[in-house]
Parts: structure tokens; C-alpha cells; sequence
């Protein structure tokens, strides 16, 4: 693939001959200047007359954390690298990871955070590409509870036992030195917005909810207690995994997969209202309010540009998970494959998509 450094050094020799050919040079100049960017086109798009490949992609919620999967099919990113994606909802990441281990999917969309203990416990399934990084989670309460203190002798509402949402009210009430025998970590299964309802009931007094649910807890008259991003804990959010059949047979596949994943970030980025028209028809929301909020979450505060995902934040996890007394079977290289978000940065792509905004972060 020629590269613009290439065409850079071709348009200074050729300005070079202008003294003695000027013509020519001029029509060579012109030729380096077009034909290269030909040349140069994404090496992971399909080609001319390609026949589409139909995936499943399934994400495991409704959430504003696959911001950039809604986006990239709502403006048809996929379709530019021959993928012809059918996305599926399934709840939970238990039931969307048996899915993935089965290849009933072959793609899934879900923070990674939920579904390292799995996989470390063996499930089939690996982690290709990590664009968001970081915990956006905040802890709502009524309207008593105004600071984590207050929590003493109420519940907090999770998914169940050893889930995601449980592990992280665990590490708060750790954090201002509550036990479980201050405050009562209460099963109510549900997505975030049925244990929310559970909060408006008064049923529970608290619950973990990412955004923009914080917005409309803040609307409803609720106060926001605590936003857990401060607790510096190691956390790998939305993520793609794959399983070993596609990676095995269908290897360029998966890398479209990733490089489309990775122009979606960009588009994103770039793309604010269009970004927001695909959150708002996702998660049926018309709040503007609450619109921002999501998009300032998950397109600006906690992005990954590379998409690496973070080896040492899974290794963190899996141990968290040991100690819960998950049997854990598998370390976090078993369950982690950096090589196809380390070839978007090999062959020159994240640095054609970024430029010189690679490494840092969106304002």
C-alpha cells in the first residue's frame, strides 16, 4: 500500500524536473497526487463485486455503551467492509456468551466486565477489540440518601448474585467501609431501567445505572450519590468478542469486523448528531438532556481509539472473579486475541483514520 509519505517524496522530484520538462513534471505531479490515493484506500473494505458476509452480532442490553455499534449500522459502516450484519438482543451476558460459544452469533457486543468471569470459568469465547475502556456506572438513590454514608440499613438493587452489578456495589460499599450486613445487596433480575422502577417503588433505595439513566434519576427528583469512575478501578467496558471457529476460518472476517468497530469510533467522534439520532432510536429516548449525556459517556469520557484491549485490566478482573470464588480455568491471554487491533495499527489504517489524534483523547 503506498503511503503519503511516498506521494510527499514523489511531488519533490517531479517539482524538481519543472526547470527542464514542465509539462511533463506537471502531468506527473498530477498523476502522484490522484493515483496514490487509490493505492492507499482502506486495505479491510470490500472489494469491487464482493458478495456480502451475513454475521449475527448480538449485544447482551440496550445501552448507550454500544453507541458505536448502533451507528455503524444506521449509517452503514459495516456494508463498506463487506459485512452484512443481523443484530439480535439477548439478556444477559450468561445466555449471550453460551450463544457466542455455540455459534448461534458470531460476534457479541457486551462489557467485557460482565463476561470475564465466564470466559475465565472456560466458556468458548474471545475478547478482539475493546473500544471503551473505563467504569461510567453512577449510583442513584432516593431521595434521603444523599451521600454513600446514607446507605446504612437500605438495599441496593442488583441482577443477581456474582454478577456485574452486585461485584460493583460490593466494591463501593468497600470503599466507604459498608458492609453487607449494613446494607442489603437485593436480587431483582431486570435490566437497569426495571430496577430502576423497582427504586421509584421504594422496593430498593439504590441501584448502579450508566448513562443517560442517571439523567432521567436526576429529573425524577433523585439524587446522583456517587459515580464510580473515581474509584480507578480496572475495567474493560464494551468489547467485541468472537469465538475460536470464526477466528480459525473466517480470519478476515473478524479483522473487517475490528477496522469497521474502529471507523465507527471515528465517525462517532466526528458525527455528534448523527451519533445521537442513532442513541435516541436505540434506547427510544427523546430527552436532549439525556442524549448528551450519553454521548459525552461514551463518545468523549472513557473512548479507546486502538481498540487493544487492556491485557492487565482483564488480568485484574480475572482474579477479582477468583476471589469471589469463581473457578476460574483460564488466565487473561487465554481469553483475550490483541492481534487484530494490533494489524489496524500495523498496516497504517488507525494512523490514515486519527492522524496525529491517535493517542489522544476526544475533547
Amino acid at each position: 500500500m503506498i503511503r503519503r509519505s511516498q506521494v510527499k517524496g514523489k511531488c519533490e522530484i517531479l517539482w524538481a524536473r519543472m526547470e527542464r520538462k514542465p509539462f511533463a513534471a506537471l502531468i506527473g505531479i498530477i498523476f502522484a497526487l490522484l493515483v496514490p490515493l487509490e493505492a492507499e484506500a482502506n486495505p479491510y473494505l470490500a472489494k469491487a463485486g464482493e458478495r456480502p458476509v451475513a454475521v449475527r452480532i448480538a449485544t447482551c442490553a440496550v445501552s448507550g455503551g454500544f453507541t458505536h455499534l448502533y451507528a455503524g449500522l444506521d449509517n452503514r459502516i459495516f456494508d463498506k467492509y463487506g459485512l452484512k450484519l443481523e443484530l439480535i438482543y439477548i439478556r444477559g451476558s450468561g445466555a449471550s456468551l453460551a450463544a457466542l460459544s455455540a455459534n448461534e452469533i458470531q460476534f457479541l457486543f457486551c462489557a467485557a466486565d460482565a463476561t470475564i468471569p465466564g470466559m475465565a470459568t472456560g466458556i468458548e469465547a474471545k475478547l478482539v477489540a475493546t473500544p471503551l475502556v473505563g467504569l461510567p456506572y453512577v449510583l442513584v438513590a432516593r431521595k434521603d440518601i444523599k451521600r454513600p454514608e446514607d446507605l446504612k440499613g437500605k438495599s441496593i438493587g442488583v441482577t443477581r448474585p456474582g454478577d456485574l452489578s452486585a461485584r460493583l456495589s460490593r466494591a463501593v460499599l468497600k470503599k466507604f467501609n459498608l458492609t453487607t450486613e449494613e446494607v442489603l445487596l437485593r436480587s431483582i433480575g431486570g435490566s437497569q431501567s426495571e430496577r430502576y422502577q423497582a427504586m421509584v417503588a421504594d422496593i430498593i433505595q439504590a441501584i448502579l445505572v450508566t448513562p443517560p439513566l442517571e439523567v432521567r434519576a436526576k429529573n425524577d427528583g433523585f439524587n446522583v450519590v456517587y459515580r464510580l469512575a473515581e474509584m480507578n478501578l480496572p475495567s474493560v467496558y464494551s468489547s467485541l468478542h468472537t469465538n475460536s471457529k470464526m477466528i480459525r476460518e473466517q480470519h478476515e472476517t473478524v479483522q473487517r469486523t475490528v477496522a469497521a468497530f474502529a471507523e465507527s469510533i471515528q465517525f462517532v467522534e466526528k458525527n455528534p448528531d448523527k451519533a445521537k439520532a442513532s442513541l435516541a432510536k436505540a434506547l427510544k429516548l427523546k430527552d436532549q438532556e439525556a442524549l448528551e449525556s450519553a454521548y459525552n459517556a461514551y463518545a468523549k469520557e472513557i473512548v479507546n481509539r486502538s481498540m487493544l484491549v487492556p491485557i492487565q485490566a482483564v488480568t485484574e478482573s480475572v482474579e477479582i472473579a477468583r476471589e469471589s470464588g469463581t473457578a476460574i480455568r483460564k488466565k487473561a491471554e487465554e481469553i483475550v486475541d490483541n492481534s487484530f487491533a494490533t494489524q489496524l495499527e500495523k498496516s497504517g489504517f488507525l494512523k490514515d483514520l486519527w492522524g496525529s489524534d491517535l493517542q489522544k483523547r476526544p475533547k
